[in-house]
């Protein structure tokens, strides 16, 4: 009786551990937002509301792959019209390229800890490099939907002139800060 308990417990203990493995992005709990400069009196705010993809992850190796979708017909600045206006021809062309898409192979670790993941961002059919630097990581076992899980807060900036996105200019702010908080769970 004591082996097949203290057997249990080993296989537990070893169920329990991170190998390596894909996590789908749960799209009610993640969310690309961005801040611009504002003719300079103020920081406005948007996000997107649908997103989806997929997180590799093995934390033994410090190695993993990040693949995120986020629906650009989703932009929510709070204003009806804005938005509008921004998924029109002017700006996101959302008609024309529905997505804007995260990638990256490349996560980068100081010691044991996820600082930044480093890939490409692909918006209107421009490919730009982009470093994510990461603010809070934890992967674990998640209580409220009985699943093994990771989450992360990230941000980074870029140019939106860089992606053909000039208007405004100076008036309304070149650089933008993309702030993406992601959940993903094993299915």
């Amino acid at each position: 009786m004591l082996t097949r308990s203290l057997f249990a417990a080993l296989l537990l203990v070893a169920a329990s551990g991170s190998p390596a493995a894909e996590y789908t992005i749960d799209p009610s709990h993640t969310y690309a937002s961005f801040e611009i400069d504002h003719h300079g009196f103020s920081t406005q705010r948007g996000r997107f509301n649908q997103t989806s993809g997929v997180v590799e992850f093995d934390p033994e190796a410090k190695t993993g792959h990040v693949d995120i979708r986020i629906a650009v017909a989703s932009l929510d600045t709070g204003m009806a019209k804005r938005d509008e206006i921004l998924l029109g021809e002017n700006w996101f062309q959302a008609k024309d390229y529905p997505d804007i898409l995260f990638r990256s192979d490349k996560l980068v670790f100081t010691g044991d800890k996820l600082t930044a993941v480093e890939g490409k961002l692909i918006m209107l059919a421009e490919v730009r490099p982009l470093r994510l630097d990461v603010t809070r990581f934890k992967c674990g076992f998640n209580l409220a939907n009985r699943k093994r899980g990771c989450g992360a807060d990230a941000v980074g900036v870029l140019k939106r002139s860089e992606f053909g996105m000039p208007q405004g200019l100076p008036f309304i702010g070149d650089e933008v800060r993309l702030h993406i908080q992601v959940e993903a769970y094993l299915p």
